[in-house]
Formats: C-alpha cells, sequence, structure tokens
C-alpha cells in the first residue's frame, strides 16, 4: 500500500525521530555530535525550518520543529541526511544506509502540548538512565532552553516565550517543568502519534486536521483517501 502524503498544517509545530538503520548507532564520537548538529543548523536555514528543541541519542534523533511551508521538514532530512551520511561513512570507513527508512512524525497541538513534547525530547537521557538530569547531558537543546547557554541553532517557540519575559526567570520556570519524570499517559500518547505519522492533541484538535486534510485528499484519490478512512486509520 502506498504510503500516505506526510501532513502539512501552516504555523503548527512538529515531533520528528529519526532512528539507525537495525537500531546501531549513529554518533560514536563527539565529533560525530558535533558535526550532526553544524549540518542541521546548516539544512535548517537553508530550508526555513525553525528547531526549538533536539536530542541526539545514541542511536536516533528528536526534534520538535516548525516548518515555513509545506515541504520544509522533509528537504531538510534530506539535506541533512545527505551531508551526515557521507561524513559518518567516511569517518568510520562504512558504506551503506545509516537510517531506518523515512523519519517518523506528528503534528503538535500548541497550547496543550508543545511543551509536553520539549520536556518528552530532553528528558530522553534521564528515561534512558544515561543521566540523572537533563541539564547533565550534552547533547540536547536543554543547554539553552533550561541552561542559558548559547546554542545558535535553537530558535525559541512562542510557547517557550511565555513562560517569562525575563531570560533568567524563563529558564527557572523552564527548569521547573522537568521536577521528576512524565507521566506514562503523556509518554504513550507522544509515541502513539508518532508511530502513526498522525496527530498529538485533543480530539477537537484531531477532528479539525482530519477535516482540513480529508477534504484535501478526497480530491486526489478515492475512498480510501476519504475522511472516514484516514478517522479509521489514524485516530
Amino acid at each position: 500500500m502506498a504510503r500516505l502524503p506526510r501532513i502539512y498544517v501552516p504555523g503548527c509545530s512538529y515531533h520528528i525521530v529519526q532512528r539507525g538503520n537495525n537500531r546501531e548507532p549513529c554518533f560514536y564520537t563527539e565529533q560525530d555530535y558535533a558535526t550532526y548538529l553544524t549540518y542541521l543548523k546548516e539544512s535548517a536555514e537553508s530550508c526555513d525550518v525553525a528547531i526549538h528543541a533536539y536530542v541526539l541519542m545514541t542511536n536516533h534523533v528528536h526534534m520538535l520543529v516548525t516548518p515555513m511551508d509545506d515541504g520544509d521538514i522533509s528537504r531538510m532530512m534530506q539535506s541533512l541526511g545527505r551531508k551526515y551520511v557521507r561524513y559518518f561513512n567516511s569517518a568510520n570507513q562504512r558504506t551503506g544506509t545509516l537510517w531506518e527508512g523515512r523519519f517518523k512524525s506528528s503534528v503538535v497541538e500548541t497550547e496543550r502540548y508543545l511543551l509536553t513534547v520539549y520536556r518528552y525530547i530532553e528528558l530522553n537521557p534521564v528515561r534512558a538512565g544515561m543521566v540523572a538530569h537533563a541539564s547533565e547531558y550534552p547533547w540536547s537543546s536543554f543547554q539553552y532552553n533550561g541552561a542559558g547557554r548559547e546554542v545558535k541553532l535553537i530558535t525559541p517557540h512562542n510557547e517557550y516565550l511565555k513562560l517569562d519575559e525575563n531570560s533568567e526567570k524563563r529558564q527557572q520556570a523552564y527548569r521547573s517543568l522537568f521536577q521528576g519524570l512524565m507521566p506514562e499517559l503523556d509518554l504513550e500518547e507522544i509515541r502513539e502519534a508518532l508511530q502513526k505519522d498522525w496527530v498529538l492533541g485533543d480530539d477537537r484538535f484531531k477532528r479539525k486536521i482530519a477535516e482540513k486534510i480529508g477534504t484535501c485528499r478526497e480530491k486526489h484519490g478515492g475512498d480510501r483517501k476519504s475522511l472516514g478512512f484516514l478517522k479509521n486509520q489514524r485516530l
């Protein structure tokens, strides 16, 4: 069965995950991590994608991003993939694919879920038992969002900026979100939305998106692309 086109909703942010092929490592050295972030910045800027949060794990990456237009995220990931895979294969004297198929993504409802996804992404190393607190992991956006260090890659989202007008108080407010682990229900919702390449939001938001893209897809296909089919497959 043909893959459904990716969802594009103007103004919305997206949670992205890309995994190493067969869950194998895609980073070995500090230079690998640093090189990936350099290429991510270049590709994001050239494709008009704002990066709000990220974490580079040993065998996968997470990002929270906002594209300016339809297709911008795919173009960014293609550009990033070409550059980084070429570097990684050369550095490690290997050939072949590095990533496990195409990346997963979900549309994120801003008001209810955006900061929750920030937390989910930056708490990955804590859930993996790599560090005790997000601040201890050097390869995530917590270094900017929670610790106030300069990370030129990051474009703060308005929801993050709303935490406080003062940058120090904003970082303090953000750090307060990281007290304890996330509820299991939030983890399940985020993972399900990613797995289905669908929507992370409440029922009203999901219906709104389903109606929007359902109308669009009905123009290009038969019953299998109808609103009813999308609801049965995605919600």
